[in-house]
């Protein structure tokens, strides 16, 4: 029998107004903290509640630069040093809190995690993704242990773009076909060890939360109120994705996502945009029954997420582009390989151009 790990933050709080306690959570860690943030959020969403926050600790804020690269890693490590900083606290999308993540890993400090959106399940795990300063994916930083703290906001979630949501539900869907596969072939998650039943179950859940509140959570959104559907959704897009991913494994359809940013087309999509049509192409290549196929495909048309290469930039791409993004898919030590089934950069590309046919048919019978 194999050792299994199941991976989790040490804590998660999720309602409307979380962001006030941001300070007062924060200082179960540390009293001075290096604040990386968002401009935007900065200006917008932060101000409001920024005195509340010195209440309890010291913040030294820093806007951040807009890559989870290296060199920006390096810079802010640099300045939490220079004042003496004891937590970091991220708050933002994606790209902010795993630069967050990254950072306070260099310094072995503490983290805690304010995502502003609910648009990737990156905001739990002990991963930062690094890009390089163009923003083409350059490798997987796992980190020794999961944020401290991962505070959600969910008014603040309710008045962000509802694309953000939209994205993190793209993200989530891949969450339990990834893990059902890791789970058939007894393939290691993030930790290196298999997953646990708990971990699969999660995933499963996941997927079941997408299906039932995926659409009224839109809706909320989009009108920028916060009801049950919604809370559900952010639970499921933040929580238990990043849990399922994590815990469960990661196959075919983050490898595929990995492969498309080397087209500098897809970089002003979202990465859940880009992963749900992984995930898309990943049931082909996977061999799914038609009513799965068409179950998804449907959810991604009344959700908004794509369903075909134009969907993510790709409408004029060439097979021969396409290809480069199937091999980079099928790099050496890529999670497409967590599939229980034969791939190759044959395989991988095949599934592209099969999941974007089949996503146009559906838009020719829908007119």
């Amino acid at each position: 029998m194999a050792i299994t790990t199941t991976l989790f933050p040490g804590r998660y709080l999720q309602g409307v107004g979380a962001m006030k306690t941001v300070g007062k959570e924060a200082l179960r860690f540390g009293d001075n903290a290096l604040l990386i943030v968002d401009p935007y959020i900065l200006k917008n969403v932060f101000s409001g509640v920024r005195p509340l926050v010195e209440k309890s600790v010291a913040l030294h804020v820093e806007q951040f630069g807009g890559e989870c690269s290296d060199e920006e890693i390096e810079r802010l490590s640099e300045i939490c040093k220079r004042n003496g900083c004891n937590v970091v606290i991220g708050m933002g999308g994606g790209k902010t809190l795993d630069t967050a993540k990254a950072t306070a890993f260099s310094l072995r400090l503490p983290v805690v995690i304010v995502p502003t959106t609910a648009s990737t399940d990156a905001p739990c795990s002990a991963l930062a993704v690094i890009y390089t300063k163009e923003g083409q994916f350059k490798r997987y930083l796992p980190l020794p242990q999961n944020p401290n703290l991962v505070l959600v906001d969910t008014e603040v979630i309710a008045n962000a773009p509802v694309r953000f949501l939209i994205a993190g539900m793209g993200d989530a869907l891949s969450t339990y076909f990834e893990a059902e596969s890791c789970h058939q072939k007894y393939a290691p998650n993030m930790s290196g060890n298999v997953g646990s039943f708990t971990a699969y179950a999660l995933a499963r859940l996941c997927f079941d939360t997408l299906m039932e509140y995926g659409p009224a959570a839109k809706i909320a959104c989009e009108t920028k109120v916060v009801t049950p559907a919604l809370e559900r959704i952010v639970e499921a897009n933040t929580l238990l994705s990043g849990l399922g991913f994590e815990s469960g494994g990661l196959a075919a359809a983050h490898a595929l996502h990995n492969g498309l940013t080397v087209l500098e087309d897809t970089h002003e999509y979202y990465h859940g945009e880009k992963v749900a049509y992984g995930t898309l192409a990943s049931l082909f290549l996977t061999d799914k029954p038609m009513h799965t196929i068409d179950r998804v495909y449907t959810f991604c048309e009344i959700v908004g997420l794509p369903t075909t290469l134009s969907g993510i930039g790709l409408s004029k791409v060439s097979d021969a582009e396409l290809m480069k993004a199937a091999e980079a898919a099928c790099a050496e030590g890529e999670t497409i390989y967590n599939e229980p089934v034969p791939v190759s950069p044959e395989a991988a590309f095949n599934s592209l151009k099969a999941a974007d046919a089949y996503g146009r048919q559906r838009k020719l019978m829908q007119h």
